[in-house]
């Protein structure tokens, strides 16, 4: 076998070998070899490709498609072999085993293509599949809430802005409210893998390939649904990253707000839900304790998604145009943030569907008769007053009542119509919490019936996005 002077991807136009601790410093193996699955993949699209191109025979297609699945098949048996391995990146691991393999054969392979182009298809392929992935654990987070909503469909409770006590609402449109908040996830989840779908194999390392490969061939191969159009911005793009990244920000932030409600109401003060003993913790010192440890993990740790994202926006922000090595600071915090999130669903998930509510206490506190102040105004509106001014009685009766220690409702009907005479006996029948809440029928409101229509709807776009991410695993 003829000799080259260093096993590394370059070299030759050095005459010293890179200082130890720069060489340590500039590595990437420890974390780019998660993508080497799809490394291999894309050796075999070129390999493929490079026959019609006259660079390799069919025969020799053969031998590198065939060492690259050995390759493959040693990745997942042999884990020790990859985390001791030497290698500078995925890239050289890949060609140091196919050279083992094969010999100078294995040296043929990159013709005409550069890594710059190879790890942003590699990362591509990463983003596409997490996304994927991710929509199967955010479906599963939702339709645990839908799940619980539909257990709990006709549990009142206090609705609150402020965190004052607003209007009454069912329990079952309060979950539902943050599903629909995750469900704006999955359509960012869709739309980071639609700017992933593209292949920027045959952009060389930013002028294009000198060899006449089909561009649309490997990307068919690959599962991308069309090329990159431009090669010098194809190895330098990482737009689809942040669209990631931005996703599971938000995804991150849903998720912390879910987990601020809960563990509000796991308190004492609260007493809306009993936590579950399985996804909570004691105190080490304090023998009554049950903590919401993994809401506030979960609440916690959205601080390292948001940084994963404004790390890379930092990075890319003054990165002239083509590759420059400071993308390969790009994957640690996509890695990181995608671990994180799947994590925090996974938990989420769990707790939501453990989750027991008290109903009877959430009853009480939605009986609040000052959450039925604003019936008192729209009575008044039914009954020809205008509701500015139908506003303003209604907040002069609340407040009478707060100045004599009473709630509003225990207010004698003649002191009622002193400051409102519009108001009749019956206009007092509708200011009740069964009718607050079954008068806001409208699509979206709270009342039974649009709850469960939205329960409906909702269930059939979770569906429908189990099935998109199902085909597109």
């Amino acid at each position: 076998m003829s000799q080259r002077k260093n096993d590394k991807l370059w070299g030759g136009r050095f005459d010293a070998g890179p200082d130890a601790a720069f060489d340590a410093f500039q590595r990437s193996f420890s974390f780019d070899r998660r993508l080497l699955p799809y490394e291999l993949a894309v050796n075999r699209a070129w390999a493929r490709a490079l026959e019609p191109a006259g660079i390799l025979t069919s025969a020799e297609v053969q031998q590198i498609v065939g060492a690259l699945e050995r390759i493959a098949a040693r990745v997942q048996s042999d884990p020790a072999w990859v985390v001791n391995s030497d290698a500078e990146d995925l890239h050289h691991f890949a060609e140091k085993a196919l050279v083992e393999d094969l010999g100078p054969l294995g040296w043929k392979l990159h013709t005409g293509r550069s890594r710059n182009e190879l790890i942003a298809t590699d990362f591509r392929l990463f983003v596409k599949d997490a996304s994927a992935e991710m929509q199967r654990r955010l479906t599963a987070l939702a339709s645990a809430l839908a799940d619980q909503a539909d257990a709990n469909l006709a549990i009142p409770m206090a609705g609150m802005t402020h965190l004052q006590h607003a209007q009454p609402i069912l329990l079952s449109h309060f979950l539902l409210a943050h599903a629909e908040a995750f469900t704006r996830g999955l359509a960012r989840l869709r739309a980071a893998a639609d700017s992933a779908d593209a292949c920027p194999m045959g952009s060389g390392a930013l002028a294009g390939c000198a060899f006449p490969v089909d561009r649309d061939s490997i990307a068919r191969e690959l599962g991308f649904s069309r090329v990159t159009p431009n090669s010098l911005d194809a190895v330098s793009d990482r737009d689809f990253a942040l669209d990631y990244l931005f996703a599971l920000a938000g995804i991150a932030t849903h998720l912390s707000r879910l987990a601020e409600d809960f563990v509000l109401f796991a308190s004492q003060e609260f007493a809306c839900v009993t936590l579950p003993d399985e996804y909570s913790t004691g105190s080490s010192l304090m023998p009554q304790k049950k903590n919401p440890d993994a809401w506030e993990l979960i609440r916690g740790k959205t601080g390292r998604i948001t940084g994963a994202l404004l790390g890379l926006l930092t990075t890319l922000k003054g990165l002239p145009s083509s590759y420059q090595r400071d993308l390969q600071e790009d994957k640690e915090p996509v890695f990181a943030a995608h671990d994180q999130v799947a994590a925090m669903l996974e938990i989420g998930a769990g707790a939501v569907a453990k989750m027991c509510f008290n109903a009877d206490r959430l009853r009480r506190a939605a009986e609040d008769p000052g959450l039925l102040t604003t019936e008192l105004a729209d009575a008044l509106v039914r009954r020809g007053v205008a509701f500015r001014r139908a506003h303003d009685l209604a907040g002069q009766v609340f407040r009478e009542a707060e100045r004599q220690g009473r709630v509003w409702t225990e207010l004698p009907f003649a002191e009622l119509r002193r400051i409102a005479p519009e108001l009749d006996a019956a206009a007092l029948t509708e200011c009740s919490l069964d009718s607050a809440i079954a008068r806001r029928g409208v699509l979206g409101g709270t009342a039974l019936a649009a709850v469960k229509q939205e329960l409906a709807e909702l269930r059939r776009r979770l569906g429908q996005s189990s099935e998109r991410a199902g085909a597109s695993a």
